[in-house]
């Protein structure tokens, strides 16, 4: 019963900045569909207040913006993906020097 209190705990505990960056990294495909949703429905909300521009650039404006941010996003989630999975391998090489120590 302890350790079901301790878990609770430790999860009330942990920011939203981590629960984000959790859920980030088991659904990267998703964020990164998230972020060209909003990049291409910004960028259209934006244009279309320019009154000046025909509605063909205004589309290829709003096409182009969310590429940019479709791009960075899929840095991001690489960038992710690297330092998990450069963290885990240095807690695993840890855990085997501690276990031959011991």
């Amino acid at each position: 019963m302890d350790h079901r209190l301790q878990t609770m705990v430790e999860e009330a505990n942990r920011s939203t900045l981590d629960n984000i960056k959790d859920w980030m990294s088991q659904n990267k495909l998703k964020s990164v569909g998230m972020v060209w949703l909003s990049g291409v429905a910004s960028s259209l909300a934006y244009n279309w207040s320019r009154p000046h521009m025909k509605t063909s650039v205004k589309i290829m404006h709003a096409r182009v913006h969310s590429q940019a941010l479709t791009l960075g996003a899929l840095l991001a989630a690489a960038g992710v993906e690297y330092y998990g999975r450069v963290h885990s391998s240095k807690d695993d090489n840890h855990m085997t020097t501690g276990q031959i120590k011991d």
